[in-house]
């Protein structure tokens, strides 16, 4: 029996979080650039890139960068396919793309010449945009004043992109010109621009009529070559008509005239109607004046599309009002609120035997000051690695990284990992090996004249392991935290610790403590040993995790792997000849297991296989714009925010999700259920959490159009969520 020797684990285990932790940023390779729910950006350059834009600032100046002549710059965005960005005015929904500028004194970026766009229809709706490649030019103006060897540009661009979801994307541009040198490489894409651009014709005897509940159009002097023809019709003034409602058009001589109804959500009574007409690879566009008197906008109906609301809404990055079950938070309450949620992380399977065998090792200490000591290093060793926790997740989260509290359990190699750790610890506890055996005697020997040091590394191991699991205990706390100043947020992250030592601490502290405890005896042996089993089923439950990132041929490799393990250390505790051989043998075998089938651990899933956590029975797949669209369907949605490596979100998912009386009133009410699964890294659910005022998982909103989204408790209860149903 050797309890000293457990804290060495505590150093391994620091070890492979420190390296789970650094190396789970290099994951965001995986996202192209930067955030995928705001767009990636590549500062070094004129190139950015997501999943479904390809965005690239162009320029072209046939004769050099002088007053007077020809200068365009333009921003080319290749769609994936079925996806659109938007036209100026961008229909029913959606928005346009808009571009800032910053250029050097003595130049003036114009207007965007926008080529002819198409009608996209979208169920019932209807919007104007662009799909395959298009190229938005702007003209420059160059002063004569201008002097310079380079033409230096800036670009902050913002699109919003859109298939049956819709993503609000931005980047990030520079681009420097030769003042002395054309650019003529890219001359052919803005000709393809230009062409596609609507010829202005003058007004003449143009003009659109209000009459009623319609518009009435009639536009001459058209090229005869359109006469006869059915033209599309894109007006540049957005809510003035229903871009999705028939119309009629005809031909009374040279004359093209359509009437059109009016909008219902009508937000604009312009005196002037630029107007673009369309045939084939033809356009044109006439300014017309507007004859009558528009009716009054209906109090009701200053208020845009419930989708076009939300896509506004989610692109300016200011999230909606949310409502919470509880109290809004004050600082002092969440600092109270992680202190209490701290204290609750010691009954967690993998950190009450840590903390069980830091007290009963208080039965060999008789010395007070020596038991004091080993707490304060014990509180410092958790309350510092939350410190350290927290301060990362801050400064990666300001650098651009789309993360939240628990990331460290998104990366399947950390995953691994805690897994090997554990059963490491679970096999030690179990007595089939001494780290004392394995380490240099030099190293042994700390531990029996340094204390303290064992005490702090048991903190970090603590800390290490428990805080994925902290979410459930004090989600709101979390997320009012990564909104604070930096010395407020780390604050929280201390408490946390605090909360978690305090247990510890106190029994250091209080001799009453030490005299309550049993004599030494042979059932510490039989303790020690029983501490096994909760690290055991916390592996059991590891290889469940990695299971739903890796799919069950990772989830198998990792078992194997764990056998080997096992067997290595059984051989290593062999004597004489016995071990040589089957030492050898065993670490030869783990070898070429690792070789073998140790990618296939951190290797994803299969697009077609889908996460695992996201659909079951009546549940969707959460998806960004997705409860946009079901609550412009006027349908309200709960969405259920969750990760296979959540326990709490498991225990409410087969509880109170699954209650009879709770799917009942679901059925009732018409509510739609969608899953968002954070197993692995996700930055449009973490953006989506960000946005709820959390940081970590389990999150339960319901969604209602035209009201705030309520937040439910992270521990769910059966009569909470059906109190909230029946406010729908």
């Amino acid at each position: 029996m050797n309890f000293k020797c457990f804290p060495f684990a505590a150093f391994l285990a620091s070890v492979l979080i420190a390296v789970g932790a650094i190396s789970t940023p290099a994951q965001a390779q995986n996202f192209q650039t930067n955030i995928l729910n705001q767009g990636s950006r590549n500062a070094a350059g004129a190139l950015v890139t997501t999943e479904q834009v390809r965005a690239e600032l162009l320029a072209w100046a046939p004769e050099g960068v002088e007053a007077g002549k020809p200068v365009w710059l333009g921003l080319q965005l290749t769609h994936q396919p079925e996806w659109h960005t938007y036209w100026k005015n961008s229909g029913d929904s959606g928005l346009p793309t808009q571009l800032t500028w910053q250029l050097p004194a003595g130049i003036t970026a114009g207007e965007i010449a926008w080529p002819t766009p198409k009608k996209i229809p979208v169920g019932t709706l209807a919007n104007y945009g662009y799909e395959n490649t298009v190229l938005l030019p702007v003209p420059l103006t160059v002063a004569p004043a201008f002097n310079a060897a380079q033409l230096n540009v800036k670009l902050h661009a913002t699109w919003l992109v859109c298939r049956k979801e819709c993503i609000p994307q931005e980047g990030e541009f520079t681009l420097s010109l030769p003042v002395k040198s054309t650019t003529a490489l890219s001359g052919q894409a803005f000709q393809a621009a230009f062409d596609a651009t609507p010829i202005s014709l003058p007004a003449g005897n143009s003009q659109v009529e209000v009459s009623g509940k319609a518009i009435k159009v009639a536009l001459s002097g058209l090229p005869a070559g359109l006469q006869g023809k059915t033209l599309e019709f894109f007006p540049e003034t957005g809510s003035v008509i229903e871009p999705a409602a028939p119309w009629q058009q005809a031909w009374q001589g040279a004359v093209w005239t359509a009437q059109v109804p009016l909008s219902g959500q009508r937000t604009a009574s312009p005196a002037q109607m630029p107007l673009v007409v369309a045939f084939s690879q033809s356009a044109y566009r006439i300014d017309a004046p507007v004859k009558g008197t528009w009716p009054a906008v209906a109090a009701a109906a200053v208020v845009p599309p419930a989708l076009e609301a939300a896509l506004k809404a989610n692109a300016s990055a200011g999230a909606a009002p949310v409502q919470s079950s509880g109290p809004p938070l004050s600082l002092l309450a969440a600092l109270f609120g992680a202190l209490v949620g701290g204290m609750i992380l010691n009954l967690m399977p993998c950190v009450f035997p840590v903390l069980a065998i830091k007290v009963v090792s208080f039965v060999h200490v008789k010395d007070a000051g020596t038991r004091l000591s080993t707490g304060l290093a014990y509180t410092a060793g958790v309350v510092l690695s939350f410190l350290a926790l927290g301060a990362l997740l801050l400064g990666l989260r300001a650098a651009g990284e789309q993360l939240g509290w628990g990331f460290q359990l998104q990366n399947p190699a950390v995953v691994a990992a805690l897994a090997a750790l554990f059963t490491l610890l679970g096999l030690n506890l179990a007595g089939l090996f001494e780290f004392g055996h394995f380490l240099p005697e030099r190293i042994t020997s700390l531990q029996s004249t340094r204390p303290t040091i064992n005490a702090f590394l048991s903190g970090v191991l603590a800390s290490a392991i428990a805080s994925p699991c902290t979410a459930p205990f004090m989600g709101a706390s979390l997320g009012y935290a990564v909104g604070l100043p930096a010395q407020q947020a780390l604050a929280m992250f201390g408490m946390i610790g605090l909360g978690m030592a305090l247990p510890y601490l106190a029994a250091s502290a209080v001799p009453a403590v030490a005299r309550i405890l049993p004599r030494p005896g042979h059932w510490m042996v039989t303790f020690r040993q029983l501490m096994a089993f909760p690290m055991f089923a916390t592996v059991a439950w590891l290889v469940w995790v990695l299971g739903q990132q890796s799919g069950i041929d990772g989830a198998g490799a990792l078992l194997a792997l764990l056998v080997l393990m096992a067997l290595v250390l059984w051989s290593l505790t062999l004597k004489g000849r016995a071990r040589a051989v089957f030492a050898t043998f065993s670490i030869a075998l783990a070898a070429v297991g690792v070789l073998t089938v140790g990618q296939t651990i951190t290797k994803p899933l299969q697009a077609s296989a889908g996460p695992a956590l996201a659909t079951s029975g009546r549940w969707q797949a959460w998806e960004p714009g997705r409860v946009d669209q079901l609550m412009a369907q006027g349908q309200s949605v709960l969405v259920d925010f969750t990760a296979a490596w959540c326990v709490t979100c498991q225990y409410n998912k087969k509880t109170t999700l699954a209650n009879t009386a709770v799917l009942a009133d679901i059925d009732a009410k018409n509510v739609a259920l969608l899953r968002a699964d954070w197993t692995r890294r996700d930055p449009a659910v973490t953006a989506a959490l960000t946005q709820l005022g959390r940081s970590g998982v389990p999150v339960y909103a319901i969604y209602k159009p035209g009201h705030a989204p309520v937040i439910l408790s992270e521990v769910l209860s059966v009569d909470d969520l059906r109190a909230e149903l029946a406010k729908l």
